[in-house]
């Protein structure tokens, strides 16, 4: 992989670093950093998301953000600097596939928002029909998922993760259940043992 500095360190914003006296310590942090193949760590992380945010250019220049989302795991990590996920039904327009037909580079987000982190993904990505191959279908099939029409394949250039500095917490009904589901168990089990008991209770009045 290349340095996330290095893909995206333009001349214009290294001219901007300048001017608040920054460009000297990003040029020596960005050197070396995450510029092996994807770690453990990052690896990981992708494979435990939810969803994920991905940007694409079109040929009139103009970005388009589009989200995907499944359960954990549906994105998979197919190789040293290689992810890809299975694509399905939606809206037909077709934007993100109409501009990798003339632009490649992607940008990816992957959030996870209780711990406040966020990791950036640059990359080249190309989508397949998953009739035309039932390989790599099979290595991205995701049990109880929509029938498959395409399959995305990213090859990473550069990853970075962010500052969790403004990032707002938010939780899914599943990790909610989990934090409050013992206390919400014992209130439960408090309160049906004060029903038995005023039961009780009023049976004594008669």
């Amino acid at each position: 992989m290349e340095s996330f500095g290095k893909l995206l360190f333009t001349p214009a914003v290294q001219a901007e670093q300048d001017k608040v006296g920054m460009r000297d310590r990003y040029a020596q942090t960005y050197e070396t950093r995450f510029t092996g193949p994807l770690d453990d760590n990052t690896r990981t992380f992708i494979q435990t998301r939810q969803s994920f945010y991905m940007a694409s250019v079109s040929s009139h220049d103009w970005p388009y953000i589009q989200h995907r989302g499944g359960p954990a795991g549906f994105v998979k990590i197919l190789g040293e600097e290689q992810i890809g996920f299975a694509d399905y039904a939606g809206n037909k327009q077709f934007i993100t596939r109409g501009n990798l037909e003339t632009e490649t580079k992607v940008s990816l987000f992957f959030m996870d928002y209780p711990r406040k982190a966020r990791l950036k993904l640059l990359g080249r990505a190309r989508m397949v029909d998953a009739k035309d191959d039932p390989n790599l279908a099979a290595r991205l099939f995701q049990d109880g998922a929509a029938p498959t029409e395409r399959l995305v394949v990213i090859d990473v250039a550069a990853v970075d993760w962010n500052c969790p500095k403004y990032i707002e917490p938010r939780y899914s009904e599943g990790e909610i259940a989990a934090m409050i589901g013992p206390r919400l168990a014992a209130l439960e089990e408090e309160n049906d043992l004060l029903r038995k008991q005023l039961a009780a209770f009023e049976a004594n009045q008669t």
